[in-house]
């Protein structure tokens, strides 16, 4: 039956380019339904920060892509293009930007697609667009497109082969098409025109889906067909789109609907147990992959994603222990330092502007520049940017072990973030949680770490990465703020471990080590069939020195302006950076090494010389 393949032609060419429709048939060819979220560009500042925190945390389910809409009228037009530029350049996640003819001339047309392409957008998805705000019918304006395959046309003629083209597809037709038949062959026209893939409009009857795409393959429509769903969130919202858009509603939908209609949790639950049941069905049928539309929430999509079984097995898409940019010349890249693993915008910001990026190995002292340290990045402010800094950093320390508390509530996840790191700890480092909050108590001020391993499957849901059928290692890494004291003490106990290897280094410059002046070591490898060795994260003690200037900076720019200048609290953030060393630590003994016990050799001897004094 030809449900089994509608997703594609029977034997289709397929570009050399990984653009998203690629990227289905990719993923049909290996067996996986895929999901993807759609967004749209919020009102407020705080609203965008929002924003990219979320994607952040619904990338880690890594969904074959991600867009953003346009607005109507393009009333977000200038917003929309600098999200979907951080979504490609800081989220790494694959991006589809909206483009529509509604007030846009063709001059403007242009702009927008060459700033997309000179941003590493590579996916746009193509739509005639809604009334301006205030209008109740679309008016084409001068100098401007008619029609969607207008701009289809005017991107495969100006662009080539460089965009993939998306479309939108109505299952019940476009509601100013003159009849459903026609719409169709609208449809056709813009698929004849270049577009390679179709995203429809939201449904709730799926049996009105399979009829579309049923009709769509007998009229010679062979891109993927890909089902928007659109989870119920809110019982007048719901009635308005789908009023709006003239959606037909199933009566057992209604039935289920109506009783519970001023319970806003009971219709959100529904709506999850829904969307569920819709995407079975459709999976069932045959679809490659579902495209849900978020509206900007969070938790019922990941509900959704769970509930259908597609988040469980995430870390098998996992390319890298690290989310690499999908496009442009940072594709290939294949290796990073170990220090910016919780500050991965910071590393791309401040490495934006290199020519290549290293192959394999970190390379040598010739390797570019860093860019300027910055804690926003090209509008994506962190996490203290609000006004919650007292909450998460103290609202008046007054002590070194003040200080060294808001380290351990981090490691106990009561608060969510450091100036460090910017979300909780990672799932491969709750095997250690304990012995970084005693860490911690003790004055070493963790804020990067790995465990060892040695030989897990690499398809382990806590360290696993680069896909099934391999093998992946880690070398224990532990990376600290220390005062001098302690750091002496530390360093003294280093004799009796020979496969640690250390560097420490404050604000000064003052540094202490035990290994080579200039070293690259490999702390995360894997081994798969077919492939060389793959060493994904190392420590190299250039870029340490990199690292160290911006670690040490964010304890004036992020910590102590939570306080007031000549505070008590002001003067003892400063005291800590002014004193303290950042320290890294590599254990070379990735079989059966413990790289903690030199932290319990020199905890006892700094608790020895206190007792004697």
């Amino acid at each position: 039956h030809y449900l089994g393949s509608w997703w594609h032609d029977n034997s289709p060419t397929v570009p050399t380019a990984m653009k998203i429709a690629n990227k289905i048939y990719k993923s049909q060819e290996e067996g996986r339904v895929f999901f993807s979220f759609e967004f749209f560009p919020p009102k407020t500042d705080a609203g965008v920060q929002n924003l990219f925190d979320r994607i952040d945390r619904m990338a880690q389910l890594q969904p074959l892509f991600c867009d953003i809409t346009w607005g109507a009228g393009g009333s977000t037009a200038t917003l929309t293009m600098e999200i979907a530029k951080n979504m490609v350049n800081f989220c790494c996640v694959e991006t589809m930007m909206h483009l529509t003819c509604t007030n846009q001339t063709v001059d403007e047309v242009k702009k927008a697609l060459d700033d997309a392409k000179e941003a590493g957008i590579t996916n746009i998805l193509a739509l005639r667009g809604d009334p301006p705000h205030g209008k109740d019918e679309w008016e084409q304006i001068e100098g401007g497109f008619a029609h969607a395959v207008d701009l289809v046309r005017y991107i495969r003629k100006n662009y080539g082969d460089y965009f993939g083209i998306a479309v939108a597809g109505y299952p019940e037709g476009h509601m100013d098409a003159p009849s459903y038949e026609e719409d169709l062959q609208h449809l056709k026209e813009k698929v004849d025109a270049g577009a390679d893939m179709i995203i429809t409009q939201l449904f709730y009857d799926v049996t009105l889906f399979i009829k579309f795409v049923d009709d769509c393959r007998a009229l010679g429509i062979h891109v993927p067909i890909i089902p928007g769903i659109m989870p119920i969130h809110n019982y007048n919202s719901f009635v308005r789109m789908t009023t709006f858009c003239k959606t037909f509603i199933p009566q057992e939908i209604k039935d289920r609907l109506e009783p519970i209609k001023d319970n806003d949790e009971a219709v959100k639950a529904y709506g999850v147990e829904l969307a569920i049941d819709m995407c079975r069905k459709l999976i069932d049928a045959g679809v490659p992959g579902v495209h849900l539309y978020s509206l900007n929430l969070e938790k019922s999509v990941c509900e959704i994603i769970d509930g259908l079984g597609l988040a469980k097995d995430a870390h098998l898409r996992k390319q890298l222990p690290w989310r690499r940019v999908q496009t442009g010349k940072r594709v290939h890249e294949d290796v990073r330092p170990i220090f910016w693993a919780h500050r991965p915008k910071s590393y791309l910001s401040r490495t934006a502007q290199w020519d290549e990026y290293p192959n394999g190995r970190w390379g040598d002292s010739n390797s570019p520049a860093f860019g300027e340290i910055t804690d926003v990045f090209h509008g994506m402010p962190g996490p203290f940017s609000h006004a919650n800094k007292a909450q998460l950093l103290g609202e008046a320390p007054s002590s070194e072990e003040e200080v060294f508390d808001i380290f351990v509530k981090y490691c106990e996840g009561k608060i969510s973030a450091l100036p460090w790191c910017y979300s909780g700890l990672a799932p491969e480092s709750i095997s250690i949680q304990d012995k970084l909050i005693r860490l911690n108590r003790n004055g070493f001020l963790t804020i990067n770490s790995q465990p060892r391993v040695n030989g897990q499957p690499s398809d382990d849901p806590f360290v696993g990465w680069g896909g099934p059928d391999g093998v992946v290692f880690q070398k224990a890494y532990i990376e600290f703020f220390v005062s001098p004291e302690r750091f002496a003490k530390l360093r003294e106990a280093m004799s009796e471990h020979p496969s640690l290897v250390y560097h420490g280094v404050n604000v000064k410059g003052e540094s202490f080590s035990n290994g080579p002046e200039k070293s690259t070591t490999a702390v995360t490898w894997g081994v798969f069939a077919n492939r060389e060795i793959i060493q994904p994260t190392v420590v190299d003690s250039e870029a340490f020195h990199a690292w160290k200037d911006e670690a040490m900076q964010l304890w004036l720019d992020v910590w102590a302006t939570t306080y007031e200048k000549g505070s008590p609290s002001h003067a003892l953030i400063e005291k800590i950076h002014n004193t303290y060393f950042l320290v890294n630590i590599v254990d070379n003994n990735f079989v059966d090494g413990d790289i903690y016990s030199v932290f319990e050799d020199t905890i006892e001897a700094l608790h020895t010389d206190k007792m004697q004094q």
